[in-house]
């Protein structure tokens, strides 16, 4: 019976394939499942044999460990460089999405505030 193994929803693309790459290089037997047409459903990696269950959740649990370390350190190094990724630079990346979603909120926020400025009317 297969059994989930671990989840790719909101995984980044590199991560995902150093994932099947490891599963493959140790020989375990696993099959993927996408998002679908419309990202409804949620992709996943399913193991075919229940028993290599065990030796994946190890071989995974390390491998995240070790990119844990290593996207902490080039943070780091970008950081100490002064070339992170800030608010600046998304909003330079895509400026009408910023001002999209800041119209949004404002409505938002309006429609929620509103109610209760006009109670002492």
């Amino acid at each position: 019976m297969s059994i989930k193994l671990f989840s790719l929803h909101n995984v980044p693309d590199d991560e995902a394939e150093e994932i099947r790459e490891l599963l493959r290089s140790n020989e375990l037997d696993f099959y993927e499942t996408p998002a679908g047409n419309w990202g409804v459903s949620l992709p996943y990696l399913w193991l075919h044999d229940e028993n290599q269950l065990e030796k994946a959740k190890v071989l995974i649990d390390h491998y995240q460990q070790e990119r844990l370390v290593k996207v902490r350190e080039e943070y780091a190094q970008l950081e100490q460089m002064g070339r992170q990724r800030t608010l600046g630079d998304v909003i330079r990346e895509n400026p009408q999405r910023f001002f999209v979603y800041l119209v949004v909120i404002a409505t938002v926020l309006y429609f929620s505030i509103k109610p209760f400025l006009d109670i002492g009317k």
